[in-house]
């Protein structure tokens, strides 16, 4: 695994209050990621914006840099969770917020919206719900919002995903909303209005992509019977 850092590496050093620090777990976003990083970025409350560059192959790291993003590049393709474990370890700020590096339409007042349920102190969680983006993901979200990859709470509503392993995958999500709510942690839904994301269809194409999707349905069915075995 390798660090480097973009135009505004903003150092290490502890969890100071009052700020915002972004993590951006990504495979293969060159696309898209830079416009994520620099709508994080322009968002006043947001310190630092980290981008895990999972095993990427493409330009994912240098779009990340180039819009002043910190980038730790993992040399394989670890999977969401360990990419999401490598970015939580290396925050500066105490409020986290993941975003997912296919967003479309994110702008900084999103940003806003998404931390302010923390920072006013009136929810644990904060979960981004994509509406009039498109049809495919506002179904999509509406009929699994717990399955979003956008999500902001202080850092220790994410500690667990230290314990989790590589094989979590893409069940991350799933697995840090079921411990929340078995912990009694509030959970508010954000509707981010005019945002949507590149499908893994659009990304790989239709063979791919569905393979990808399957892939990530199965890593998600595999969390929910830990979590109730957890329960009982």
């Amino acid at each position: 695994m390798s660090t480097s850092h973009g135009p505004t590496d903003p150092g290490d050093g502890g969890r100071p209050s009052g700020g915002v620090s972004v993590i951006i777990p990504a495979f293969n976003e060159e696309k898209t990621v830079g416009q994520v990083v620099a709508a994080a970025l322009a968002a006043e409350a947001v310190g630092e914006v980290i981008v895990v560059s999972d095993g990427s192959t493409d330009g994912t790291a240098t779009a990340a840099k180039a819009q002043g993003a910190t980038v730790i590049e993992l040399t394989a393709n670890l999977g969401k969770a360990a990419a999401m474990k490598a970015g939580l370890d290396r925050v500066r700020f105490d409020i986290v917020l993941f975003l997912d590096a296919d967003l479309i339409g994110l702008t900084p007042e999103h940003v806003r919206k998404l931390v302010e349920p923390i920072e006013s102190g009136r929810a644990d969680v904060s979960i981004g719900v994509m509406r009039r983006g498109r049809v495919a993901t506002d179904f999509a979200q509406a009929v699994t919002p717990f399955l979003s990859g956008v999500r902001a709470g202080r850092a220790d509503v994410f500690q667990p995903l230290k314990g989790m392993d590589e094989k979590t995958g893409w069940g991350a999500e799933v697995a840090l909303t079921l411990w929340a709510r078995e912990n009694r942690r509030r959970i508010e839904e954000v509707r981010i209005y005019g945002v949507t994301q590149r499908m893994k269809e659009e990304k790989i194409g239709l063979a791919r992509g569905f393979m990808a999707r399957m892939r990530m349905y199965w890593d998600i069915l595999r969390m929910v019977p830990k979590s109730e075995r957890a329960r009982r």
